[in-house]
């Protein structure tokens, strides 16, 4: 048998916890709605949110990635152009360094072809000197052991870099081997010139292409990265993201159920008056 009584209502009690839950529900929806996340902090799911947040570190170290990348493509991109520059004055050079192997050359002609072959010899220096990207010179020999450009976000030396081997193209070097004083004021030294300028255009040939190659692999690298990037920001919201769809009906739902809460408990909270019928 109920026990009626005015000290204890236990129909208003449960109508009361019934009403709790359902705007604790309400309350959770909201939120999901207003962040678009179905978990925003590490009380709604400390074990999802801390692989997201794992996750979500890994993107922001990939930005450092793309950085390095970007800036190791440009310098290898200046070199290479700086690189083809110096190729094409190579084959001047040729040109009239087999001019002056004609023994038949006066000595005017002879003075006006070495003249036009050193003033480009020396604009070789410049170009080197100038192929320079935010500090990186590929071309002078100052850079030893070439740039290495991130990989990935291990930071290891060895398997977390790329790494893109200089090319020394100074004067007198193993790539442009025509001398820094190289001149072609006789016949013999045209001749010795002459066959320096061929070795330096087949040296430097193989130089960019191997430059070539270099800057092709650091930007398949950084597309890499890029996809790569775009999967674990898919993967993140997939773990945390709300379903608004699904949410927008759960609200719908709730606030109805919130409602007839509020008149549930109205009416539990209104029978303790009837016990006053049973005293009139």
């Amino acid at each position: 048998m109920a026990l009626n009584s005015v000290n204890t209502n236990v129909g208003a009690m449960i109508a009361l916890q019934n009403l709790q839950v359902t705007n604790k529900d309400l309350g959770t929806v909201q939120n999901r709605i207003s962040t678009g996340k179905n978990i925003s902090s590490a009380k709604d799911n400390g074990a999802i949110w801390a692989i997201a947040q794992g996750q979500r570190a890994e993107m922001g170290a990939l930005n450092s990635v793309k950085d390095s990348l970007n800036r190791g493509q440009s310098a290898v991109d200046v070199s290479l152009a700086a690189g083809e520059s110096i190729s094409d004055l190579l084959l001047q050079m040729k040109e009239k360094a087999l001019a002056a192997t004609d023994t038949s050359l006066n000595t005017a002609a002879r003075d006006a072809l070495n003249e036009d072959f050193t003033s480009i010899r020396d604009q070789i220096t410049t170009v080197v000197d100038n192929a320079t990207f935010n500090g990186l010179n590929l071309l002078d020999g100052t850079l030893t052991g070439g740039f290495k450009a991130l990989a990935n976000t291990s930071g290891d030396a060895t398997t977390g870099v790329i790494t893109i081997d200089d090319e020394d193209m100074s004067l007198s070097g193993s790539i442009v081997t025509l001398g820094a004083a190289a001149a072609i004021d006789t016949a013999s030294a045209a001749t010795a010139a002459l066959g320096d300028v061929n070795t330096s255009i087949d040296n430097v040939s193989a130089a960019l292409a191997r430059l070539g190659t270099g800057s092709k692999s650091l930007g398949t690298h950084l597309n890499f990265v890029g996809k790569l990037q775009d999967t674990l920001e898919s993967g993140i919201g997939n773990l945390v993201d709300a379903d608004l769809a699904k949410e927008s009906a759960r609200l719908q739902a709730l606030q109805t159920k919130q409602q007839l809460g509020v008149q549930a408990l109205s009416i539990a909270n209104s029978s303790t008056s009837m016990l006053l019928g049973l005293f009139r």
